[in-house]
């Protein structure tokens, strides 16, 4: 079986953040999300990985590299424009060949790998499966409706009125039937070939066509508020180790990982935290489930539930929380400007000014 990964998108949801960085490397726990999904196609025993690019190519293609630290052979496909997941899979035709294949959306998290997965659809051979979980809004994905023996019986993209709660997840396996339906389908309204118009064609056709309902974590992270909440589930289970130094006038809390080089100095960290090589901490408060990347400093500030980018710097700031704070960025406080009230006020007025 082969890997197909999809990291040519543009990630408009998480602008600004994604104008200078793909949204794929975006660090969760200072990793970027797309290692994730690499290191689990590799755990699943796939060597040969094919990842679609798109404008942001040598960004992604400099962060891989030839994939050997992952332990897997990296082949780059690269994609004009985001033309859609079907699209993908059919400029991707030489290097699937006739090979089963897992088409792993690289800015997806799921909790548990995909081990079994793979093995489940070796011993089965369906013409295809996919991955569901159940959501409390199902208007806002892809939606499956399956029949008693859990077949999938139709898909609908973002209905009005869903015929199940069961999302579509950002995991499909397919056999290279699949080649035939991405050929012969058309672009949608938004003028993208829609993987979910591929698979509704397999079924049509009466191809085998199964799903897995996955009761583990899933998100796609393709907005800050799923970052940040993928961030908070990663560093639940950090490992606490020192490589940097921590002064005595620190209090170190709970689960907190300091990178090699990095310094703490007079400063509270609480934990669930990691703090990147070569940052320095002075002063500061460093609440739970907060990731600070490497050569960051973070002087006389309180930083909670947040993610912060490489090289940034925080100085004499009041409590930052819920933030995704790029990399080079400076965060200080506003200049006091000198209040001033001017007033044209009637006979027998009362006013109150606050202070």
């Amino acid at each position: 079986m082969k890997a197909l990964v999809l990291s040519g998108g543009a990630g408009t949801r998480l602008r600004p953040i994604t104008y200078t960085l793909p949204k794929q490397l975006v660090p969760i726990a200072n990793k970027p999300v797309l290692f994730y999904g690499l290191e689990a196609i590799a755990d699943a025993g796939i060597t040969e990985v094919g990842i679609i690019v798109g404008e942001t190519h040598r960004e992604i293609e400099e962060a891989v590299g030839n994939g050997s630290k992952f332990g897997i052979d990296v082949t780059y496909i690269r994609q004009a424009a985001p033309l859609g997941l079907a699209h993908a899979v059919l400029i991707a035709r030489d290097f699937l060949a006739d090979d089963d294949f897992v088409m792993y959306l690289g800015d997806n998290f799921i909790v548990g790998g995909i081990t079994g997965l793979i093995e489940e659809f070796g011993a089965e051979r369906p013409d295809a499966r996919i991955l569901l979980t159940r959501v409390s809004d199902p208007t806002q994905f892809g939606v499956a409706e399956l029949d008693g023996r859990g077949r999938v019986v139709a898909l609908e993209e973002k209905p009005t009125h869903p015929k199940s709660d069961l999302a579509l997840v950002g995991v499909y396996l397919f056999s290279r039937a699949v080649h035939e339906a991405v050929r012969a389908i058309e672009p949608s309204w938004r003028d993208e070939l829609e993987i979910t118009h591929a698979i509704q064609w397999l079924i049509d056709r009466g191809k085998d066509v199964r799903s897995s309902v996955i009761s583990g974590y899933w998100k796609d992270t393709g907005n800050v508020v799923d970052m940040l909440e993928v961030n908070r589930l990663v560093l639940e289970s950090v490992e606490p180790y020192v490589e940097g130094t921590v002064d005595a006038a620190s209090e170190i809390i709970g689960r907190v990982r300091i990178g090699a080089g990095a310094q703490v100095r007079g400063s509270r960290i609480v934990g669930p935290v990691v703090i990147g090589p070569g940052t320095v901490v002075d002063g500061a408060y460093i609440g739970p489930f907060t990731s600070i990347s490497e050569n960051c400093r973070i002087e006389d500030s309180e930083v909670e539930y947040s993610i912060v980018l490489r090289d940034s710097r925080l100085r004499g700031v009041r409590r930052v929380k819920a933030s995704l704070i790029g990399r080079n960025v400076t965060v200080t406080p506003a200049p006091r400007i000198p209040a001033e009230n001017r007033l044209v006020l009637g006979d027998h007025s009362s006013v109150q000014l606050s202070s």
